[in-house]
């Protein structure tokens, strides 16, 4: 399949998962966000965001390029970080500026290392850092913001998966039922970590958010070397090194601050 066919299931089966699942709960207000023009206009930026990083993510896993995905996941927290600073005025209390300093240093040796510029990582760390961004600051339920910027984009995936089937090539009459089902089943896994993400990004410091967006590109990392055999250098082991040393240190600090508020 190609990453355009992909990035289309994954956009129209997720918009029907959601749909249904607003059904079942009896939500009639999700269009009310369509009436305000600047929740209009985010929505569109947000749709936009999140059907980039989709497509250039399956085009990474696509052409072999798992390694560098990892690495715009690891520059993405440091973006968060950076944006909840500088434009949401959080503060960082010592134990978090050491902890960012390490994180920075760990992909940024990863960076070097490539030999590259990796554009495959920037262009994933930028558009999913600035979809946390708009997730933090605007007023729209989880939910029913996934619905309207997956409605957004579903003509277009429509429109791709269509002629892909008048053309001979759509994978729903080409593969097998059972692969058909899992490429629909790609709606809901798609659909749930975007909704826990966006429910933590309103509840939670973006700056919190950030680090924690650490597990997935380790997770990611770990699928490379251990499912697909790619190798772990020297430079990972660096690199990882330095950014769990400062996701522990942040974990601290984030302890300490919680023993430290009254009940």
């Amino acid at each position: 399949m190609s990453a355009l066919e992909i990035l289309a299931h994954r956009i129209l089966w997720s918009f029907a998962f959601i749909a249904v699942v607003l059904l079942i709960q009896r939500k009639p207000y999700v269009f009310k966000y369509l009436r305000d023009v600047r929740n209009r206009q985010t929505l569109l930026i947000m749709s936009g965001l999140i059907g980039l990083n989709w497509f250039i993510y399956v085009f990474a896993v696509n052409s072999d390029r798992i390694v560098e995905a990892s690495l715009g996941y690891y520059i993405n927290p440091i973006l968060s970080v950076i944006l909840g600073v500088m434009i949401l005025k959080e503060r960082m209390n010592a134990l978090q500026v050491i902890a960012f300093i390490l994180a920075c240093s760990g992909v940024l040796y990863l960076t070097l290392d490539y030999g590259k510029f990796p554009w495959v990582a920037v262009v994933l760390a930028c558009a999913f850092a600035l979809y946390g961004l708009l997730k933090k600051t605007t007023q729209i339920d989880a939910m029913p913001g996934l619905l309207i910027e997956t409605m957004i984009l579903s003509p277009i995936a429509l429109a791709i998966i269509v002629y892909q089937i008048l053309v001979g090539k759509g994978v729903l009459i080409t593969l097998s039922p059972r692969m058909g089902l899992l490429i629909v089943f790609a709606g809901v896994v798609t659909t749930l970590p975007l909704y826990w993400f966006a429910q933590g990004a309103r509840r939670i410091r973006l700056s919190s958010v950030g680090f924690l967006q650490y597990i997935a590109p380790t997770l990611m990392l770990f699928m490379g070397v251990f499912l697909y055999r790619e190798i772990f250098t020297t430079a990972h082991q660096i690199s990882f090194g330095l950014v769990w040393c400062g996701l522990l240190l942040y974990t601290l600090s984030v302890l300490r601050d919680s023993r430290a508020r009254p009940d």
